[in-house]
């Protein structure tokens, strides 16, 4: 594992955010990176469509999740 420099400004807004997901500082850290680079790899794709497809891979079947592309 290794250490990431990131400004204040983003770490604050990543305690933040980390509170409204109740996630932990470096799970919202590691979930904005990994949406980020899906995102990059998959730019025809929406946010919801990403992570409908992380949910899915993850054995999450739930109503109304959007279907496979």
């Amino acid at each position: 594992m290794g250490i990431v420099n990131i400004e204040d400004e983003l770490h604050e807004q990543l305690r933040r955010a980390s509170k409204a997901s109740c996630r932990s500082i470096n799970a919202q850290a590691a979930f904005w990176i990994r949406i980020g680079m899906l995102g990059e790899l998959n730019p025809g794709l929406t946010f919801q469509e990403l992570a409908a497809r992380e949910l899915r891979a993850a054995g999450v079947d739930a109503p109304g999740l959007a279907p496979a592309s």
